[in-house]
């Protein structure tokens, strides 16, 4: 393999539908990008069976690690990761704890995966939580969600550093020049929010090395307000589902309209290439997963219901991860703090 090969492990046995979206997932990055080695971990026969029906892949690029067991969505996520040494998640994340892959990509348990990535992966020194952090359209492009999913219970010093790993994640993998940073509350003023948020806005006012901008209430998500929205994780989880339902909800409104008379079936035909390009610009599965940031190996959450389009971003996301270095960024500026 050439030295710049980025080797990333792809939980087979994760999501809801797995092993097929992981497996096809991996065949699509094979044959797309050339500076990849993907190793598929799950029960080796399930994910054989789903490859014989993938065509042609390079196969010099593509190895079974094998891990019968499997954890599901249901279990206490801490005793998973204890007992099922054998399970998809453990067996990867363990290899990239040691080397022998850059990254690891699972649409598996939400729960797990944050343990995992916390025991068997481990912090970079100084970072305090390590925070899910998924991108997601906008109306000017598209802003990072910090925390989504990680730290329910985060203290202010913990949403301070959120702010400045979004900054560095936007900077330098979606090439955002001084992103805007804004903390989520219901209202603009200063003085608002609950005891976090205050506690929280005047160290992110005086951070030297953010572009603070105040607050940011919900409704101004979508419009590109902010590049960097910052809050706890019980916040950024609603925001998140709630954006995804709304946009689905829409979606399917409109495309009930236009099939239910004649008039707004021409009608439909005559927008459906500028429908389709702007359903795309809102397309979530186009960015990949959730990264959590802070780790000494990236490791890349893509939904449970995620099918292969999705997946294969996320495997696209540890691909520009990896190139821009950025753990090591992160690592070098948590450090000098």
């Amino acid at each position: 393999m050439p030295n710049n090969t980025i080797r990333i492990v792809v939980d087979a046995m994760g999501g809801d539908n797995a092993p097929q979206a992981p497996v096809k997932a991996a065949v699509m990055a094979l044959n797309e990008k050339q500076n990849i080695e993907i190793i598929l971990a799950g029960r080796e026969a399930d994910i054989q069976s789903v490859l014989s029906s993938c065509g042609s892949y390079p196969k010099e690029r593509l190895s079974i690690l094998d891990a019968p067991e499997v954890i599901e969505t249901a279990e206490p996520p801490v005793a998973a990761i204890r007992e099922k040494k054998n399970s998809s998640i453990v067996k990867g994340m363990t290899l990239v704890r040691e080397g022998g892959a850059d990254a690891f990509v699972s649409s598996g348990s939400t729960g797990a995966i944050l343990v995992g990535g916390q025991v068997l992966v481990k912090r970079l020194p100084g970072v305090l939580r390590p925070p899910l952090a998924p991108v997601f359209p906008t109306l000017t492009g598209a802003s990072l969600l910090i925390d989504c999913g990680a730290t329910v219970d985060a203290r202010p010093e913990h949403l301070v550093q959120f702010a400045q790993m979004g900054s560095i994640y936007m900077e330098h993998v979606l090439g955002v020049a001084s992103p805007r940073v804004a903390i989520v509350n219901n209202g603009a003023e200063e003085e608002k929010g609950n005891a976090l948020v205050k506690e929280t806005f005047p160290l992110l006012k005086a951070c030297p090395d953010i572009n603070f901008i105040g607050s940011i209430e919900a409704r101004d998500i979508p419009s590109g307000y902010a590049d960097v929205i910052v809050c706890e994780a019980f916040v950024g989880n609603v925001i998140l589902k709630l954006y995804e339902g709304v946009a689905k909800a829409l979606f399917t409104k409109i495309k009930g309209a236009m099939m239910s008379t004649t008039r707004g079936k021409i009608g439909g035909f005559l927008v459906k290439p500028a429908l389709k390009s702007v359903l795309k610009d809102f397309d979530s599965s186009e960015y990949g997963g959730a990264p959590l940031l802070g780790l000494k190996g990236l490791v890349v959450k893509t939904h449970g219901s995620a099918e292969a389009k999705e997946i294969m971003h996320g495997i696209f996301q540890c691909v520009q991860f990896k190139e821009q270095r950025i753990n090591e960024i992160i690592g070098e500026y948590i450090g000098n703090k």
